[in-house]
């Protein structure tokens, strides 16, 4: 039996200090800067928490990217980091190497780590990496005089412990620290509480929102000029949004027309968006034309999924300049078979070498109208995903379009409609019949490209609320198990 590999020496002083539970940070201050991430790792992992707070404190790296190591909730070990910025508040005097600018609680993977992977076994020889590798990713606030501590946050009625611990943490220290949250997803919560969030966590910081609120037009116009200050807000999602369905009077329409006009300038003032969704907003409808016209910057996807189109919301698509550099478009849901399509083509004539994927799911299109698209996107050779379930094309127009894939190359994800000939009179499915043509348009694809995953859907089922799918793991609806 082959003996064990006994532990380095520094492995065994590491061991000591973990166990010193009165180390402090005169102690630290005299510690290699070489053992601090992987003795800060293990303090925190094994929920040494005096260790932890006392190692916040002395932290000698500008970042100190803690939320990467605590993807499972502890609160103890979280309010210990905490309590260590306290600590670090309360020193009169940083020593020269205490560089601490950045406190990152965000739970993601960061690069400092990776740097100092492969050196848990000390290698004091290693030369430590520069402070521009360290704290590259936070270079517009490299030079700030207060510690910054950031955070994403998921607000909503009822918040986890270690949000609630650190919102209230934040509120009383917003004087003494900076706090910046990059990603916020608000939930239901009245608008006062979400004021009272962005005075601690300022709007300026903020690069992707996402709204899932029920309010009507009254109350996200109140919501409009904490929208207008997030200069730096990349990706916006807002879901749903009410018009006052109660009209009184041609005043209070007035009044809510007031309201969308209030809500959409704000567009304006977003110097950096380059993703806009928005689900199931009823407001937007003949108010597509001025929100583009707001926009300041290319868009790289455009998300309007869900609600009642008009014809001047489609026709500004042809000659809106912003959108001329997408990647992804998304309108599933949104109702086109009365529509002329003519505006979307020119669209996709414009985004023919940008776009990437395309969702036209539950459009309820008509064979006329996909033929009208069929020329532009044979030539969308960056197209990696489309999808057309729940439209309503014939067998032949299905094969026709799927004859003009043929340099659609980085496919790699497709999603079509089951043919129509598929169902009965009654507007039911025949197995059968379903099975038969899906294999034969596989069939005939295949003497074209070789598709990678690609399948064929039929509407949802009426007695089971299921649909039937032919393709990669094929499967049918509860009536037809």
């Amino acid at each position: 039996m082959s003996a064990q590999t006994p532990p380095t020496l520094l492995k065994l002083a590491r061991q000591a200090l973990l166990r010193d539970e009165t180390l402090d940070m005169s102690a630290l201050d005299k510690l290699p800067m070489e053992l601090f991430p992987v003795l800060f790792k293990e303090a925190l992992i094994g929920r040494h928490t005096a260790t932890v707070k006392a190692m916040v404190a002395a932290w000698p790296f500008p970042c100190l990217p803690v939320g990467a190591l605590m993807k499972t909730p502890d609160l103890e070990t979280f309010q210990a980091v905490l309590a260590g910025v306290d600590m670090w508040l309360q020193r009169k005097f940083h020593p020269r190497r205490g560089k601490l600018q950045v406190l990152d609680l965000r739970k993601e993977h960061h690069e400092f780590w990776s740097i100092w992977a492969g050196k848990e076994d000390g290698d004091c020889s290693a030369k430590t990496p520069d402070e521009h590798q360290v704290v590259k990713v936070f270079p517009r606030y490299a030079l700030r005089r207060r510690l910054k501590v950031v955070a994403d946050l998921c607000l909503r009625f009822s918040l986890d412990e270690e949000q609630a611990s650190l919102l209230q943490w934040a509120q009383q220290r917003m004087d003494s620290l900076q706090f910046c949250c990059m990603k916020m997803t608000i939930w239901a919560l009245p608008l006062y509480a979400i004021k009272e969030v962005l005075n601690v966590f300022h709007p300026e910081h903020i690069e992707e929102l996402e709204l899932n609120v029920e309010w009507n037009v009254f109350t996200l116009a109140q919501f409009a000029p904490c929208l207008g200050q997030m200069r730096n807000l990349h990706k916006f999602f807002l879901a749903p949004i009410y018009r006052n369905t109660f009209h009184i009077s041609n005043r209070t329409r007035d009044r809510e027309e007031t309201h969308v006009r209030k809500i959409i300038s704000q567009f304006s003032k977003l110097n950096c968006l380059q993703h806009l969704c928005m689900y199931g907003i009823n407001f937007i409808k003949d108010h597509m034309t001025q929100i583009l016209r707001c926009l300041m910057t290319p868009l790289e996807t455009l998300s309007v999924t869900h609600y009642q189109i008009s014809q001047s919301d489609l026709n500004c698509f042809s000659w809106c300049q912003k959108l001329f550099q997408l990647k992804h478009l998304d309108m599933k849901g949104v109702i086109l078979f009365d529509l002329d399509l003519i505006p979307l083509q020119v669209l996709l004539e414009n985004v023919a070498d940008t776009l990437q994927s395309l969702d036209l799911k539950g459009c309820r299109m008509k064979d006329s109208q996909l033929t009208v698209l069929i020329p532009v996107l044979s030539k969308c050779s960056q197209l990696s995903k489309v999808s057309f379930y729940d439209n309503e094309f014939s067998m032949s127009i299905l094969m026709d379009f799927l004859q003009h894939t043929a340099n659609l190359s980085k496919m790699n994800v497709e999603q079509y409609s089951a043919p129509l000939e598929c169902y009965d009179e009654l507007g039911y499915v025949s197995i059968e019949r379903f099975v038969q043509l899906c294999a034969e348009q596989i069939d005939r694809l295949r003497a074209i490209r070789q598709p990678k995953n690609i399948s064929f859907a039929t509407h949802i089922c009426p007695r089971c609320g299921e649909r039937c799918v032919y393709g990669l793991g094929t499967r049918l609806c509860r009536c037809w198990r």
